[in-house]
């Protein structure tokens, strides 16, 4: 059995004396092997930048590029020609102020994938890739996929 680790490198340098209002929320994050770095912020209802990345955006992103990567995966480990013209997803998280402790309750994702390849097939990929997603399996909240397979 292989043991997979992740590592993450975060740094932030600044003050909060001047109280919850006064403090920069933003923060560099680089992921080792990986040389790019990301600045990131808060989501700007709570005083974030909205010209940065905040990280439940990134917990989506997340949660879409890992349904594209396991759904190729799926595909290919089944001999599948899935010649895909373009693969768009529109993914979108919620949070409700009103959940105690704070959190991403659900995440839709909704990858339209323009293919030659039967739709019913693409959808059951689609649907496989999705049950062996690590980061959909990872999350609390529900995550959703709701394909759309069209002809070019």
């Amino acid at each position: 059995m292989t043991r997979h680790t992740y590592a993450a490198h975060l740094t932030w340098a600044g003050s909060t004396a001047d109280g919850i209002r006064g403090y920069s929320r933003q923060h560099s994050v680089t992921a080792p092997p990986a040389t790019s770095a990301l600045t990131l912020s808060a989501d700007p209802a709570f005083r974030g930048d909205a010209g940065l990345l905040n990280p439940e955006q990134l917990l989506v992103a997340a949660a879409s590029s890992c349904q594209l990567l396991s759904f190729l995966a799926v595909a290919a480990r089944a001999d599948v020609d899935v010649d895909v013209v373009d693969y768009e997803d529109r993914a979108e998280g919620f949070m409700d102020d009103a959940d105690v402790p704070a959190r991403i309750s659900r995440v839709t994702l909704r990858p339209r994938i323009t293919t030659s390849a039967d739709p019913d097939l693409v959808a059951r990929l689609v649907q496989e890739g999705h049950e062996l997603c690590f980061i959909a399996n990872s999350l609390s909240g529900d995550v959703v996929v709701e394909p759309t397979v069209a002809a070019p």
